[in-house]
């Protein structure tokens, strides 16, 4: 939990900077990118060696990033600093969260029974967007115990529309009257 509001801190922190900026969308890229970078299996144990000093491992981040803005950098650089570079992908789970947020976009995993074609998805969406009120970035996934239909996860909530779940209130309405 406490690791979670660090993050959310950071992340905070990185928005204004990124707003200051006028690119918040191109800087959630930028921190995706460095974590991506800086997880990397010839990457994390020179980040994570205590061998390795903070101004070393700083000097590795600003060569990697050398195009990113500077702003950016130092902004990688302090969490370096202090010994939370262990929390980046946490921070830029938390700065796409607050992007989202910023921009009224949500984030919904869309389940379905088997593969669709991209018109199919993008009707989802668009008829999600509408019920909504907010765009939405769906994710897709197939899972052919549903049976058919369609579920839905936008944040902590779940709408089920699944056959599956259709057939299980059948059952129990029957044996149940």
């Amino acid at each position: 939990m406490r690791e979670i509001t660090i993050a959310r801190n950071y992340a905070e922190a990185l928005l204004a900077l990124a707003q200051k900026a006028g690119a918040p969308e191109a800087w959630g890229n930028l921190m995706d990118e460095a974590t991506a970078a800086l997880g990397a299996p010839s990457v994390e144990p020179v980040m994570m060696s205590p061998r390795v000093t903070k101004e070393q491992k700083i000097v590795i981040i600003e060569k990697a990033m050398a195009d990113a803005p500077r702003p950016f950098v130092l902004f990688l650089g302090a969490m370096v600093r202090r010994g939370r570079q262990l929390l980046m992908p946490a921070v830029a789970d938390e700065y796409r969260v607050l992007v989202d947020a910023h921009l009224g976009r949500v984030r919904a995993g869309v389940t379905l029974a088997r593969d669709v074609d991209a018109l199919t998805r993008q009707v989802l969406v668009e008829r999600l967007t509408a019920a909504i009120g907010k765009e939405v970035i769906a994710g897709f996934a197939t899972d052919p115990s549903i049976l058919g239909g369609v579920v839905v996860r936008i944040g902590d909530r779940i709408y089920d529309g699944s056959v599956r779940k259709r057939l299980g209130q059948l059952r129990y309405q029957l044996l149940n009257p």
